[in-house]
């Protein structure tokens, strides 16, 4: 099943650009290439812009699945190994979302109208929040992924806690995202993605501070 879905993932991955190509010879010289909070088209460009965006995007996308999945081999951690699958699925939804919003952007520059294909980035992302909070409390002790704090690294009990709070806190919070993006403005939209993600980090790291400093004057409660 994982060889299936690593060559699915390309699959994916090059989804973008084969739409491109199909799409290339009915597209006029100039497109849409920059909107405004409003979804109205501010700037204009030759079509080949599209073309580097797709090159720079998809490069990333490239660089993503290939470093997230192999990068627990250079972490001196010693559970960095139990990490290699949980850091391949999370890594498969973070492709195929973007991989997703690359064929959104190359849809409204042909439609040169955003307004409707933003209506669904950030539900696409609150869902993509409520998966990585899903795994997020599997995560074993890592340099790489997670709540990287000094006392995290340094004490595996306090990793374990943080990333069991910061995992529900990141699950809750992206299912709350997802369902305002569907009801709400663009722009409350977006307003209520930051605010969700600032409060669950500070949340997060201000419990886990005060588990350090627990953990430092004796035994936790």
């Amino acid at each position: 099943m994982e060889k299936l879905l690593k060559k699915a993932i390309w699959l994916v991955i090059l989804a973008p650009a084969v739409y491109l190509a199909i799409i290339w010879n009915s597209l006029p010289a100039s497109v849409p290439m920059h909107y405004d909070l409003q979804g109205n088209v501010d700037r204009y460009g030759n079509k080949s812009e599209l073309l580097i965006m797709l090159g720079i995007l998809t490069a990333v996308n490239v660089a993503l699945y290939l470093l997230l999945p192999n990068i627990y081999r250079i972490d001196p951690k010693k559970y960095a190994g139990e990490n290699k699958d949980r850091l391949f699925r999370i890594t498969c939804a973070v492709v195929v979302f973007l991989s997703a919003v690359i064929c959104m952007i190359i849809y409204s520059t042909v439609r040169g109208d955003i307004k409707q294909s933003t209506r669904f980035m950030i539900p696409a992302m609150g869902l993509l929040f409520a998966i990585m909070g899903n795994y997020m409390y599997t995560i074993k002790p890592n340099y790489f992924a997670g709540f990287r704090l000094p006392w995290t690294l340094s004490n595996d009990e306090n990793w374990r806690k943080t990333h069991l709070l910061g995992g529900k806190l990141f699950f809750a919070g992206g299912l709350l995202i997802a369902v305002c993006g569907l009801f709400t403005s663009f722009k409350t939209a977006i307003i209520i993605l930051f605010t969700t993600l600032t409060i669950t980090i500070i949340i997060t790291c201000i419990y886990s501070y005060k588990l350090y400093k627990q953990q430092s004057s004796g035994p936790a409660s």
